[in-house]
């Protein structure tokens, strides 16, 4: 039987509702980045469940936590705060990029990984009875290492094991095409795989070439106006549904810093996709239908194992 697994243990595709696909509760990057940029470590759980109120109240019922191994993710603390909420959390296996690894990723072959993210799907997390409930691995820009080679193909033979879905995070963007060929070499599922932060290259016909291989695309950049304005991620999304990707768009905010939640005195929170963004979709000609299909239906096809 199909389920979806979060951290408070399996539930069935039908209770996932409104759903986010790509955010962050609480992460401890390494230490190297928090002295770059302390903004990027989240950390604390208490202002996690504070900033889920928000989402639950907005009408958000499930989340996927992406923080990865080498991004310091928190499985006992990511249960914590679901214990406290309304809120279904998903949480991940794997990797975010090779900047990230630890040194002992290097050490292991495709198949010790391979072996590690299947023990975390279907046994758990650490040292816990945790699982994950997805696959993450990433690449650099305009690159994919030899080391981001390496993971990628471990998340595809894992797969294959398991049928969890996966997540691809793209440096801007870049080489999402790439980390499917090899996906695809390894024989994964494509139609399990979403490729992340799409949105990032605003190229129409690179989306459309994403989504003609079967994955998913997701678009988590609304409310960035740093990047550009929310106009553009609209055309973007209509680019999609006239094409008939409906059924394979994915959206999420991807609040990865402190300056971006409620909770921690930033903005615009959680509850910004839902109370205005949606909003915006509606008045721009965007149909109920659709958008139901994006933050219901879709996320609840691409979880399910």
């Amino acid at each position: 039987m199909a389920k979806i697994s979060t951290v408070l243990g399996d539930i069935s595709p039908s209770e996932l509702g409104f759903t986010y696909t790509h955010e962050h509760l609480i992460s401890h990057p390494p230490q190297w980045r928090i002295a770059q940029d302390p903004d990027l470590e989240i950390p604390d759980p208490e202002k996690a469940i504070e900033e889920l109120g928000y989402f639950y109240a907005a009408g958000g019922r499930s989340l996927v936590e992406g923080t990865a191994i080498d991004y310091g993710r928190d499985p006992k603390g990511l249960q914590y705060v679901a214990s406290k909420v309304k809120v279904h959390i998903i949480a991940t296996t794997g990797f975010n990029k090779g900047s990230f690894y630890p040194d002992w990723v290097k050490e292991k072959t495709i198949d010790d990984l391979a072996e590690l993210f299947v023990k975390e799907l279907t046994k758990g997390m650490n040292d816990t009875n945790i699982k994950a409930g997805q696959i993450k691995i990433g690449s650099s820009y305009n690159v994919i290492t030899e080391q981001e080679e390496k993971v990628t193909r471990a998340a595809a033979r894992a797969q294959k094991v398991t049928g969890a879905p996966v997540w691809i995070h793209t440096e801007s963007g870049t080489m999402g095409l790439e980390q499917l060929s090899i996906l695809k070499e390894e024989g994964a599922d494509l139609t399990k795989v979403a490729v992340g932060h799409s949105d990032r290259n605003a190229d129409p016909f690179y989306h459309l070439s994403i989504l003609k291989t079967g994955a998913y695309i997701q678009f988590d950049g609304p409310s960035k106006i740093k990047y550009y304005p929310d106009s553009v991620r609209v055309e973007m999304i209509k680019n999609v549904l006239a094409h008939g990707y409906g059924d394979k768009l994915l959206i999420s905010g991807d609040m990865g810093r402190k300056s971006y939640l409620k909770a921690y005195g930033g903005g615009p929170g959680f509850e910004f996709i839902i109370t205005k963004f949606v909003a915006r979709l509606r008045a721009e000609g965007i149909e109920d239908k659709a958008i139901e299909r994006i933050f219901i239906d879709n996320p609840r096809n691409w979880l399910q194992f």
